[in-house]
């Protein structure tokens, strides 16, 4: 039985196919189209998955939507209810797209399926799972767990913005939701926004930022202080209230109100690039500080509510690395799996799982000798070496060819200890937003320049961030304390004292660039400013060819670590094909690149000329005819005035007849020119005006008066008597919830 889970239409949307419960194949749509988070319907995607499952459209059982779009549709038109009048911008420019396509998502998806390929059936299963359940299927389903308690936590879904379930054999049952606005998620992503950066793909920033900051400086824990007083109220069992008073997530096209900010924190707004201040670093510890309190505090309620010793996480907030070391820390858990792609790519193979488990009513086998159903994340496309040198072989490119890979990755692991840096391309592509071996940047993470290196030169990205060491699962202990495998790099934990060096007095005092260049550990390259590090263990079971790498390395070293960064500059997404890593390698100053069996030595290339993606002269052309004619009605106009202001009307008269011969085209198509713009104005305008007056006239009045009477169920209101924020779930998941759209 083959299902096809999809996620779409926010960001990182994604594909995923499961063949009897078992995962087969995925990939975000970031990847085929080189756009960072891209959002659109993933058709290059859902190509790689049907190609790799052998399966066509007509043969698949079932179409799965990872979220419910009448569900979502209704949260967003109660949210304007609520916050009339405030939402009127956010109104008229959201609306367009729901009354044009999202309502209409069914006709939507099986219109865009009919661009991969045609299908005879017009009635196939297309169903739509919930947006939080799609998560908890995601990270329960594919762990080795027969019970656990499951805990998500995101900026939202259709409503929730987190939820607790307990999972057990093949069934997966709500028990608490935590609604909007109030949410995790988005109290880190108002942050991240005010820090400066990008809302969606800055979060991790942030947390790379934090330990920059000084947990001793009386600032940090004002911070702190302000943060749960001011905007937020946490209660014992991890529900939070958020004051919207202070946020615009809801009603405008920011996260914040800048102003109430300032005066809050008495900083402004950091614009994006510009300089780090200190005070920058201990707004990000304090948020990352609260950010850990509010996890443990809900993952202790799941296991108050569930009663399971085990837990799985899912949700772009189970990304935060050091929220995950702090609860495995405290032991609360004998394990803890973290679904690799927390966040909503994660959705697609949740909703087909999902659906495969609870629609059809398959029995979930556990398969306990195996680590958990992701396969390494190792499930996205692959090249031989003939596709490879076909690819290549249009830019003139120089390789060595190896027969044995054991001495190519020999010869590597002799580079890397070298002190350059190699791109490693080998095998399936990763699914999920890390690199673990297969598509990932290598360097030595004993030398104490590769981290700037690495950050600056290649990867082009902030000084500040630091580097994951990828070790042999067997040596982790030696290096980190960190006693469970951790092959997804989803645990941030302390590298072990064997390897630290004792920092200087006053560290805590130092500016960040200094904090930077201070040398920590015997692997500085790894080790963040706080003795920290983002583990991943490396199996030579799920990874033989990246272990087998790492263990050539600790045969010249003696230690089996290596600096692992994924394969991208800034801006771009991972690597996915060979043209796309051999484009990165050129445009970087990485010294070789690895793809399958073939050495390419930088030094031995020839300059990199980009193949030309599309033929520009129509448009050069067109534009320079636009421009020309343009030119030619002016330039008349000047003469034609000219003889006016002489008043030599035989000029006038001769003159008009042969221009208005040579122009009467070329003026018709500027006026339509214009009348088109103005036609196109007037199209955009309209539905918005039309929306804006509805808005005021009819949802605005209803909402004052309910407003009066404060009779709202977003709990927007503080309330003293209030002892949480959890829900109960009502209703547990039925068969026919999956058939519709709410």
């Amino acid at each position: 039985m083959d299902i096809l889970g999809i996620s779409a239409f926010y960001h990182d949307s994604a594909a995923a196919i499961i063949r009897d419960g078992e995962l087969i194949a995925a990939a975000q749509e970031e990847r085929f189209s080189r756009v960072k988070h891209d959002a659109r319907f993933p058709l290059e995607a859902i190509k790689f998955c049907l190609q790799e499952s052998g399966t066509t459209i007509d043969q698949l059982e079932a179409i799965v939507f990872y979220d419910k779009p009448l569900l979502k549709f209704e949260r967003i038109l109660e949210t304007y209810y609520a916050f009339a009048p405030k939402g009127v911008a956010s109104f008229v420019s959201g609306m367009p797209v729901w009354l044009k396509e999202k309502l209409f998502l069914k006709n939507l998806i099986r219109d865009q399926l009919k661009q991969i390929q045609s299908f005879r059936k017009k009635d196939f299963k297309l169903l739509f799972s919930n947006h939080h359940l799609s998560h908890a299927a995601s990270a329960f389903y594919l762990s080795a767990f027969d019970e656990a308690a499951v805990l998500t936590i995101d900026g939202v879904g259709e409503w929730s913005t987190a939820s607790i379930w307990k999972g057990r054999g093949s069934d997966l049952i709500p028990i608490k939701t935590l609604n909007f606005p109030h949410s995790l998620g988005l109290l880190y992503a108002a942050f991240t926004y005010w820090l400066g950066f990008k809302v969606n793909s800055g979060e991790y920033k942030v947390m790379g930022l934090a330990p920059y900051g000084n947990s001793k400086r009386e600032r940090v824990q004002k911070f702190v202080q302000i943060i749960k007083e001011k905007l937020i109220k946490i209660y014992p069992d991890g529900s939070l209230w958020l004051n919207q008073n202070f946020f615009t997530y809801s009603t405008k096209l920011r996260m914040v109100d800048d102003s109430k900010w300032s005066d809050l924190f008495g900083i402004a707004r950091r614009k994006p690039d510009s300089a780090l201040e200190p005070v920058h670093c201990d707004l990000a510890l304090a948020i990352q500080m609260v950010t850990e309190e509010v996890v443990i505090k809900m993952a202790r309620e799941a296991k108050r509510l569930t009663g399971a010793s085990k837990i799985c996480l899912a949700g772009g907030v189970a990304l935060n690395g050091v929220a995950n070391g702090k609860l495995l820390e405290l032991k609360d858990f004998e394990d803890v799996f973290i679904q690799p792609a927390s966040g909503d790519a994660g959705g697609a193979p949740g909703a087909a799982l999902a659906v495969y488990h609870q629609y059809f009513g398959k029995e979930r086998l556990v398969n306990k000798g195996s680590p958990d159903g992701m396969q390494g994340t190792l499930l996205g496309p692959e090249f031989s070496d003939l596709e490879t040198q076909k690819q290549l072989r249009k830019y003139n490119v120089h390789w060595e060819e190896f027969k044995d890979f054991g001495e190519l990755s020999r010869i590597t692991a002799e580079k890397i200890q070298a002190g350059e840096v190699v791109g490693w391309f080998q095998g399936k592509m990763e699914f999920g937003p890390r690199a673990l071996g297969n598509r990932s940047i290598l360097g030595n993470p004993a030398d104490p320049e590769m981290q700037q290196r690495l950050n600056l030169k290649i990867k082009k990205r902030e000084s500040f961030r630091p580097f994951a060491p990828s070790v042999l699962e067997s040596d982790a202990m030696q290096y980190f304390n960190c006693p469970v495998k951790a092959p997804y790099m989803l645990l941030i934990t302390q590298v072990s004292e064997e390897i630290k060096i004792p920092l200087p007095d006053g560290f805590d005092q130092l500016s960040w660039q200094e904090k930077l260049h201070s040398k920590r550990s015997k692997l500085p390259a790894v080790t963040h400013v706080d003795y920290s590090a983002r583990l991943q263990t490396v199996s030579d079971k799920i990874n033989p060819r990246y272990w087998t790498l790492i263990n050539h390395l600790k045969q010249l070293t003696e230690v089996g670590v290596v600096v692992n960064t994924s394969f991208n500059v800034r801006g771009e997404p991972i690597v996915c094909s060979p043209e796309d890593a051999y484009k990165c390698f050129m445009t970087t100053d990485m010294d070789y690149l690895v793809i399958g069996n073939l050495l390419l030595d930088k030094q031995k290339q020839g300059p990199f000329l980009k193949a030309a993606t599309e033929d520009a002269r129509g448009k050069i052309t067109l534009s320079e005819k636009q421009i020309g004619e343009s030119s030619l009605v002016i330039t008349a106009g000047f003469i034609g005035l000219w003889f006016l202001y002489k008043k030599d009307w035989f000029l006038i008269t001769g003159f008009s007849l042969a221009v208005l011969s040579l122009i009467s085209n070329a003026f018709a198509r500027i006026l339509g020119t214009i009348w088109m713009w103005i036609a196109h104005q007037l199209g955009r305008v309209m539905p918005k005006l039309i929306l804006g007056v509805f808005y005021f006239l009819f949802l605005t009045p209803l909402a004052l008066i309910q407003r009066v009477f404060r009779k709202e169920n977003m709990d927007l209101f503080p309330d003293e008597e209030r002892i949480s924020l959890w829900k109960d779930v009502e209703k547990q998941v039925e068969k026919e919830d999956f058939e519709k759209l709410w």
